[in-house]
């Protein structure tokens, strides 16, 4: 997570999200920092207003304990198309062999709380209590797909994230057993490509999310394609 000095807030006349703004008041993605990546705005609530705006946007909440609320837009963008993931044969077979159980939003409390736990030996997590509040509230609202892998009836790996019309905005996703996030993605991939939608947003490239199928687009393309896909009336089905 980057560390922001005075003079990136002060010098690049970022855009101050403030508390009495409303979210679609947000900056013109083309104006987001180079470096960082994607630095768009500071400051803001995470109220679902906000939140779906941004997305609607092209724009997502990243930040560490202590910082205020920032907003990125990086481009290239990272998208894997609905139905396009790549399935080794390992996780192939584990696909085949029925080892797990998966499940839509039967547990999205415990998915997003398995997501914010400290990984590799690092305390630092970008989910912290407020960004489970928000979001918690999204799912209420009945905005977040949540998929959860189960083993022997208990929870090892999952992913949640925000569908907006035909778009799915990926957020985070964990596994304690081998394979066990990636059926989560393979599972959810197709169930969306069936639904109909379009596109699945990964945010910020990675060589795994390379590996699985995802592919690096140009911000103004992946914004055009939002303007289509979002505008699409139709929510989370919970009734799976």
């Amino acid at each position: 997570m980057t560390q922001l000095t005075e003079n990136q807030t002060s010098e690049n006349k970022l855009y101050w999200v403030s508390e009495n703004i409303i979210a679609d008041t947000f900056p013109p993605v083309s104006s987001a920092l180079s470096d960082p990546d994607g630095l768009l705005a500071i400051g803001g609530d995470l109220s679902p207003a906000r939140l779906i705006s941004a997305y609607k946007s092209g724009i997502f909440p990243w930040y560490s304990k202590g910082q205020p609320v920032l907003w990125w837009s990086p481009d290239p963008r990272c998208i894997l198309l609905p139905g396009d993931m790549h399935i080794s044969k390992s996780l192939g077979k584990t696909l085949k062999s029925g080892r797990y159980q998966v499940t839509f939003n039967k547990a999205f409390n415990s998915v997003i709380r398995h997501c914010a736990a400290p990984r590799n030996g690092n305390p630092e997590t970008w989910i912290t209590d407020e960004i489970i509040n928000a979001y918690t509230e999204l799912n209420r609202m009945r905005h977040i797909l949540s998929v959860e892998t189960w083993f022997e009836d208990e929870i090892v790996g999952g992913l949640y994230g925000l569908r907006i019309g035909d778009v799915f905005f990926g957020e985070s996703m964990f596994s304690h057993m081998r394979d066990a996030s990636k059926v989560a993605l393979a599972t959810v991939s197709d169930y969306l490509k069936s639904d109909g939608c379009q596109l699945i947003d990964c945010q910020i490239h990675s060589k795994h999310l390379q590996r699985l199928g995802a592919k690096l687009v140009k911000r103004k393309h992946f914004i055009n394609k939002l303007k289509i896909y979002c505008d699409v009336p139709k929510g989370v089905n919970n009734d799976f």
